[in-house]
């Protein structure tokens, strides 16, 4: 292979991240923040709709259902506020977040439970006429149950990404895109061989989302993670504006959770996703047919729609693509090499990587130079998950 850049790999960087989505650029920007040297690597042209950090929002909250998610959301709120302030632009909307249940289950009153523990402002509602109130064109059944958390708030992921990429460049950071690494050799210094050249560092974070395991398995690490294609629908309002002013809401369903925007992405549509785990893909492949699998969840949300929203059309105007990277358990991993301790990554984070990231990023950096984690890491290592998958078999 022909290396046309020398001068790239004479240099050693403090850090190199390979992928530039959410949480590789929020690992980058926290690096070159602190002033070391850093490369961020990613395989696209920026900006792409390729992986899992594209789209116009995300959901930031307090109602979750395992408390060390809820106890990162203050310091989470915080750097998103100020990523807002250094790049002087409007990221958030606040809009609340209603959780819908119903007594079979305990998802509403697991989440009440980590709002009350917090001291995060909510609102509890014991009968359907509560969840009237709040989404009044909608109908839930009579046995619907719910609760608000009123700090949620939406998150333009697009801009998000783009604010975490321009600050870490204006921070002194190095960003190469349709660039692709083809191998990674540990050691004392760790080389990258990329398409285009090769370069040293003295650690690396891999944040590579749905091609995770292409890069990790070659240098020993096989966390159990699974990619799957997600399509988001956006539903027609028959009436603009009938639910422009909504809390976002995830309703807890037999099969699944269906999790719903108010109509702001694009105007007078209706962002819905189901939630499921869906047969496996190749990212490489994601735009082929699984066997008719790659419409299930159009098919499940346009039912759900008829049945619920009566102000909606029932067939999506706009269908838009993306990828989950989960583990069997759902939980996240963030981890180092067990034998390169240099070598740091994150992966599985879909579902709850985007509203973690500044935490994610920060636990990684704090990871690739050797320092105390500002949270316990315990819960979200490759052994851990591996014992508590053990444990439900």
């Amino acid at each position: 292979m022909d290396f046309p850049d020398i001068h790239s790999f004479n240099q050693i960087y403090d850090c190199i991240v390979i992928g530039a989505g959410i949480e590789g650029s929020s690992t980058a920007y926290r690096s070159a923040k602190l002033g070391y040297k850093t490369l961020l690597l990613e395989q696209f042209c920026l900006p792409h709709s390729r992986g899992s950090s594209h789209g116009p929002s995300r959901l930031i909250r307090f109602a979750h259902s395992k408390m060390r998610y809820a106890e990162m959301m203050p310091e989470m709120y915080d750097v998103w506020n100020r990523l807002e302030e250094e790049s002087n632009t409007k990221l958030f909307q606040k809009t609340g977040l209603l959780i819908v249940g119903r007594p079979s289950n305990n998802v509403v009153a697991e989440r009440v439970k980590v709002l009350k523990a917090m001291k995060t402002p909510y609102e509890e509602l014991t009968h359907p006429q509560g969840l009237q109130r709040h989404l009044p064109d909608a109908t839930f059944g009579p046995d619907a149950i719910g609760c608000i958390d009123k700090m949620a708030l939406v998150v333009r992921a697009d801009k998000c990404l783009k604010c975490f990429q321009d600050q870490f460049v204006a921070h002194g950071g190095i960003l190469h895109d349709e660039e692709k690494v083809l191998e990674i050799l540990p050691g004392t210094l760790v080389t990258v061989v990329t398409n285009k050249g090769k370069y040293r560092a003295k650690s690396v974070a891999i944040t590579a989302g749905p091609w995770s395991s292409k890069l990790l398995n070659p240098i020993g690490l096989e966390p159990p993670i699974k990619v799957w294609r997600v399509n988001v629908c956006f539903f027609k309002e028959r009436s603009i504006g009938t639910y422009s002013k909504w809390p976002v809401f995830i309703d807890s369903t037999d099969s699944g959770f269906v999790c719903g925007f108010p109509s702001n992405d694009y105007p007078g549509y209706m962002k819905m996703g189901y939630h499921h785990l869906w047969k496996e893909v190749d990212p490489d492949e994601r735009d082929y047919k699984i066997h008719g699998e790659s419409q299930v969840d159009i098919e499940f949300l346009k039912k759900y729609v008829r049945r619920h929203f009566p102000g909606l059309e029932a067939e999506p105007a706009i269908v838009e693509t993306c990828m989950y990277t989960c583990t069997p358990t759902e939980e996240i991993i963030i981890d180092r090499h067990p034998v390169y301790s240099n070598i740091v990554y994150a992966c599985g984070l879909s579902g709850q990587g985007f509203k973690l990231a500044p935490i994610v990023g920060k636990m990684l950096c704090e990871m690739a130079y050797g320092k105390q984690t500002s949270y316990d890491i315990t819960p979200f290592t490759l052994k851990s998950l591996l014992a508590r998958s053990k444990s439900k078999l």
